[in-house]
């Protein structure tokens, strides 16, 4: 690892065709891995400031909008994370078409749905589609946000095998209030019958969801 590096703090020029900015070294990873000054308790924070210029015409002096810079730090939490745990018992599977939401749930003082696609949203190849949605994102406090672990399992009522996916996602203010897989099954192998994962029309699906982090350094 003695040649990897932390990319660096320098300007870039984005036209139409260039969708990402070049590969440059600001600090080797060595050093940083053996630094107090930039890892505090294995947490490192990263910074990027952007600024859009208008350059149309070449006789005009480049206008860059002073806007203020907004800093959102994630902490990992080390203790003391909230959990809640949710079961969703659909007795009428095979009759779903549509997207439907879960009842609501609570974790952590904030309300919570499933978002099921029943037969695959637009993104998925012959799957069942589930997401996580925070009910009412806008009160979320000011520049706050909360990092998610969740595993969402469908329960295998014959065997005790259930199928689970995990995952961690941000929700946070002026970001999506869903996150989840577009393929989070296959719909042959949820229709089997040797699975257990649907009987007759009765499907349980089971939602862990912890918050590992937030904006409070806690």
């Amino acid at each position: 690892m003695g040649n990897s590096c932390v990319a660096g703090a320098s300007s870039y020029h984005f036209h139409v065709k260039q969708t990402h900015s070049e590969r440059k070294c600001l600090i080797p990873l060595d050093e940083v891995l053996k630094s107090s000054d930039f890892l505090v308790d294995d947490s490192c924070v990263f910074g990027v400031r952007i600024l859009k210029a208008d350059v149309s015409s070449q006789n005009k002096p480049i206008v860059i909008p002073k806007k203020p810079i907004t800093v959102q730090n994630i902490f990992l939490q080390k203790k003391g994370f909230i959990k809640g745990i949710y079961t969703w018992t659909m007795n009428n599977f095979l009759d779903m078409k549509l997207p439907v939401l879960s009842p609501e749930f609570d974790v952590g003082g904030q309300k919570w749905h499933i978002n099921m696609h029943p037969l695959g949203d637009q993104y998925s190849t012959n799957s069942l589609s589930l997401y996580l949605y925070l009910h009412d994102q806008k009160k979320l406090p000011l520049e706050s946000g909360m990092m998610i672990e969740l595993t969402l399992s469908i329960l295998d009522q014959k065997h005790g095998k259930h199928y689970t996916v995990t995952g961690r996602f941000v929700f946070a203010t002026n970001a999506k209030n869903g996150w989840g897989w577009s393929n989070f099954i296959p719909l042959k192998t949820l229709m089997d019958p040797s699975r257990g994962y649907l009987v007759g029309s009765n499907c349980i699906l089971k939602a862990d969801a912890t918050i590992i982090g937030s904006s409070n350094d806690g």
